[in-house]
């Protein structure tokens, strides 16, 4: 066999996997979870959240709406050296997003193991 015909072999089963993977990941939608901040946030997002007074009177005062807050939990930062602190049998979290405006806003949240709590919400 010559090396075109293994080359043409090769090439063809390649492409035989690749619509394969695309088939079955498309399909699923899967996140590949590595680093810490993603990690963190995805167990932040898959829990119910609770509101505090606190970050209740933020909503009330209408500079931050809750999609502001699911819109951070997805594409914001972790600060962890503020972060991952003992607190009420959970650890608290300090997340820095942005709101509708393109404001900066730091939300202080703690993770318990079935739910999550947001305390407050502040503008830097």
């Amino acid at each position: 066999m010559s090396f075109i015909q293994r080359l043409a072999y090769y090439l063809f089963g390649l492409l035989i996997g690749c619509m394969f993977l695309f088939y079955f990941f498309g399909e699923k939608k899967t996140e590949f979870c590595y680093l810490p901040n993603c990690r963190v946030l995805k167990d932040l997002r898959s829990k119910p959240v609770q509101y505090g007074p606190d970050a209740e009177l933020k909503f009330k005062e209408g500079w931050v709406v809750e999609e502001d807050i699911r819109k951070s939990l997805q594409y914001g930062k972790v600060d962890f050296d503020k972060s991952n602190v003992a607190y009420e049998e959970g650890k608290i979290y300090i997340i820095e997003g942005r709101n509708a405006n393109n404001d900066p806003i730091t939300i202080k949240m703690v993770n318990y193991t079935d739910k999550v709590k947001l305390l407050d919400i502040t503008k830097p």
